[in-house]
Formats: C-alpha cells, sequence, structure tokens
C-alpha cells in the first residue's frame, strides 16, 4: 500500500503561514533541500489543497526564471514531471493539474493509496493535512521547524477532534538552524 507523507515548513510558534499568509520566511539551505529531495525520490505523486495549489502553481511552472535559487533549480523539473492531484470542491483544475478530487475524501484518497505505485506527497497547506489527518490517511509527518515566530496564521495542526498520538522516527538539527523530525502514528 502507498503511504502519504506530509511534508510541511513551520514557525517556532507553530504556523505554516504568517498572519497575511506569508511564506517567505522557510531557509531552504542545502542539508534542507537534500533533505526535501530524499522525499521526492520516495514518491510518484504530489497532492496539493487549492490555496496551496494556487501558489505553488504561481511559481513552479517558470521557477527558474524567478529565482537563481540551487533548491529552486532541483525541484522545478521534478515538480514539473510528476503527476499532481488538487483537492477541491469548486476547482476544475489546469494545465498542471493531473487530477481534481473534490467529493468523499475518504474513499477517493483510499483507493489511490491502493493504487500501485510510489508513496505519494503532500506538501503543505492546513486544511488538507487536517482532514487527511482526522481520516487517519497520513502515514508519515516530516515537520520542518524554522527559528522564527510568526505571531499568528494558519496552524500547523487546525484544531484536531481527537488527540493524534505519533512516534519520533528521527530528529536532527539541518544547516545549523532547522530541526526536521520525521513523525509516524503511533
Amino acid at each position: 500500500m502507498r503511504k502519504i507523507i506530509y511534508w510541511v515548513h513551520t514557525s517556532v510558534d507553530g504556523f505554516i503561514c504568517g498572519p497575511n499568509g506569508e511564506f517567505d520566511w522557510p531557509v531552504m539551505g542545502p542539508e534542507l533541500s537534500a533533505y526535501s529531495e530524499a522525499l521526492d525520490q520516495r514518491v510518484d505523486t504530489l497532492l496539493f489543497g487549492r490555496p496551496v495549489w494556487q501558489m505553488m502553481v504561481g511559481f513552479w511552472p517558470n521557477a527558474e526564471s524567478i529565482s537563481d535559487d540551487p533548491h529552486v533549480a532541483s525541484f522545478a523539473p521534478f515538480w514539473r514531471a510528476t503527476p499532481k492531484i488538487v483537492f477541491s470542491r469548486d476547482y476544475a483544475g489546469d494545465e498542471w493539474t493531473s487530477r481534481v478530487i473534490g467529493a468523499d475524501l475518504e474513499r477517493e484518497v483510499a483507493a489511490l493509496k491502493a493504487e500501485p505505485g510510489s508513496d505519494m506527497l503532500l506538501t503543505g497547506g492546513a486544511g488538507l493535512a487536517a482532514a487527511l489527518t482526522e481520516l487517519g490517511l497520513i502515514d508519515e509527518y516530516h515537520v520542518a521547524v524554522h527559528p522564527v515566530v510568526l505571531g499568528g496564521g494558519l496552524r500547523l495542526f487546525a484544531e484536531p477532534k481527537e488527540r493524534l498520538n505519533l512516534r519520533v522516527t528521527e530528529s536532527r538539527v539541518v544547516d545549523g538552524q532547522v530541526v526536521v523530525s520525521h513523525y509516524t502514528r503511533a
């Protein structure tokens, strides 16, 4: 069975974006980029909620012309080549969307996990991650805690209905400043 891997950046105070939606604070140094690339090598499908999708599709198709960052140069070709599924009830998709899932989240995602193939990567996003977590469909959580306090924004885990016990598989400091922890369901 394929796994869903949730890869997310957060501030020390637990926000995945700032009060006005800012996402200009994560620093992708060489070690953090290598960690991200190792996750990419495990997957053959990318998963996005609509808000994150709109941010991604506004940048990654032409990323190399916007930024000369080494992480961008490495990730952009992978992003363009990898099938992308967007979760939304009212979005029809676009030229970069491989598929849109809008109804019966539990059934559709369980079917995706049962298909042959490699694991799937959910990057960022609070709403979709919360819904999949509540349904018990996320298998691994990879959380990068950056040394910044945002003071508000979207929480990493929006008020879960029930406690979720996780087991730490690995935790380390990368690039001398970002703590990356890998969790599985306990």
